[in-house]
């Protein structure tokens, strides 16, 4: 199921669902058990409860071992999403970091579409992608020296960070000329199929979070893309 179509399930069950049965747990385990194919599922209806006990490294396995079927499709961007991106990429920059970038479908877009150099980051040690340099690292600790890429992106990862400040804070450490963020329109509930921490219903949160004066912050068919130069 494609980012597209999982959005419009949410933001209708998110909005004309009453919301004590939305956030009922007979209501929700259902949906839990198809979407993690039956496995772990309490773990994950009581992920919000359950992180607060975790160390990080506990934290970075939940994440390398997620079997669900999000992790089936190709990307987490919806299509409103890349074509908002490529179309504000910088066009001074002569590369970009991926920061969270999977398999790295959003920076085979970026090398088909600009000319870019390309440079992804994330957790797991292998990810399976040709024709771009990769880094092993974390969201928290990047392992980049300031200003190190001209361009920084990263997609669906700060709602699911714990330390979002220090997230946030490391993104705008190693970014040098832009920063783009891509984080769902969403309200808090605590049942949510996506592990998420952090909410964001209204622009206003995101752009006050992050704290760059150059910025705008784009509705992408229920995410937000938030994009911020440094000139």
């Amino acid at each position: 199921m494609n980012r597209g179509f999982t959005n419009r399930i949410r933001i209708f069950m998110d909005n004309y669902i009453p919301r004590s049965i939305r956030d009922s747990r007979w209501f929700m385990y259902p949906f839990f058990w198809y979407w993690f194919k039956g496995k772990k599922v309490r773990l994950y209806m009581d992920f919000k409860k359950e992180v607060k006990n975790m160390s990080e490294e506990e934290f970075s396995r939940c994440y390398k071992e997620l079997d669900c079927r999000a992790t089936d499709r190709a990307t987490d961007l919806n299509k409103a999403s890349i074509e908002t991106m490529l179309l504000n990429l910088d066009k001074e920059s002569t590369n970009i970091l991926d920061v969270g970038c999977g398999r790295g479908y959003w920076l085979n877009l970026v090398k088909e579409k600009t000319n870019l150099s390309i440079h992804g980051c994330d957790v797991i040690k292998n990810p399976g992608f040709a024709n771009s340099e990769y880094t092993e690292g974390s969201i928290l600790n990047l392992p980049f020296p300031d200003n190190a890429f001209d361009i920084v992106t990263c997609s669906h990862t700060i709602e699911h960070i714990p330390d979002i400040k220090k997230a946030i804070s490391e993104l705008k450490r190693v970014a040098k000329r832009q920063l783009i963020i891509v984080t769902p329109r969403q309200k808090y509930f605590y049942y949510t199929l996506d592990l998420h921490l952090h909410f964001f219903s209204e622009q206003q949160s995101l752009i006050e979070l992050i704290g760059i004066d150059n910025s705008k912050c784009i509705d992408c068919g229920g995410d937000w893309c938030y994009i911020a130069t440094f000139k």
